[in-house]
């Protein structure tokens, strides 16, 4: 038992214990994949290519709580809780929060406030999350 995501586990907490579904992990797993690869096509606009690398991050970071036995309340505690769903620390979950919070500036102010540097760093953070994922 992973006694961290237990103590954020349970009424008006971020987790919520739930069964872990291979299925639904694997699909997740598929479209993170997916989204990622995209990501890495310098042909797409620099927006496009944040929201698909983002996307893929969630996704990853999503399957690994899943993984788990949990389902998160809010989106970004999937990236908050890497340390103990894949034993990742802050130089990659610091980059997601950063990028999670880009995005919402960008979808609820329209303040998209991007440049290349922070979507290839977003990108390398999405990619240790896949391999740690495969590990």
């Amino acid at each position: 038992m992973n006694w961290a995501l237990e103590n954020l586990s349970g009424p008006g907490k971020a987790l919520k214990a739930e069964a872990p579904d291979a299925h639904e992990t694997a699909g997740l797993i598929r479209t993170g994949t997916a989204r990622l690869a995209d990501a890495r096509h310098p042909a797409l606009s620099l927006e496009s290519r944040f929201d698909l690398a983002y996307n893929a991050a969630h996704a990853l970071c999503l399957a690994a709580l899943r993984r788990q036995g949990y389902r998160p309340s809010h989106r970004y505690i999937v990236f908050q809780v890497l340390p103990h769903t894949l034993n990742l620390g802050p130089e990659v979950w610091r980059v997601l929060d950063l990028c999670h919070n880009k995005r919402n500036h960008g979808e609820y102010e329209g303040l998209l406030d991007i440049d290349e540097r922070l979507v290839a760093d977003l990108i390398t953070a999405a990619e240790r999350v896949a391999q740690a994922l495969q590990a």
